[in-house]
């Protein structure tokens, strides 16, 4: 059985960075994505980042820029760096795993990090 704990988060300044760690346990296989989500308090959850088992990165228009995804395979761990943070970027932030296992899709969820960001 697959997992995904989050975690990284904290109260932090405006401007100030923090790096988000998501890691999966058990076997994820060779044909995955994980995604980055963001929940804001009275907001739809909102996709951040993407990045393929290949190491192929997608990020919606609109976060282009402060976030970068990456991966450590080894680990099975995958980051978000996230930089220049403002209020409005305060919400819990969720990792989900979507694998592919013989013609299956399955889709796994962590109960997510909380970022605040406060003066």
């Amino acid at each position: 059985q697959v997992q995904v704990v989050e975690s990284g988060g904290g109260v932090v300044q405006p401007g100030e960075s923090l790096r988000l760690s998501c890691e999966a346990s058990g076997d994820i296989g060779n044909d995955y994505a994980f995604s980055w989500y963001r929940q804001a308090p009275g907001k739809q959850r909102e996709l951040l980042a993407t990045i393929t088992s290949l190491g192929h990165k997608n990020y919606p228009n609109s976060m282009k820029g402060r976030f970068t995804i990456s991966k450590d395979n080894a680990r099975n761990t995958v980051y978000l760096q996230t930089t220049l943070l403002q209020p409005e970027d305060t919400g819990v932030y969720l990792c989900n795993l979507l694998r592919a296992v013989s013609g299956r899709a399955f889709s796994d969820w962590g109960q997510g990090t909380q970022v605040t960001v406060s003066s």
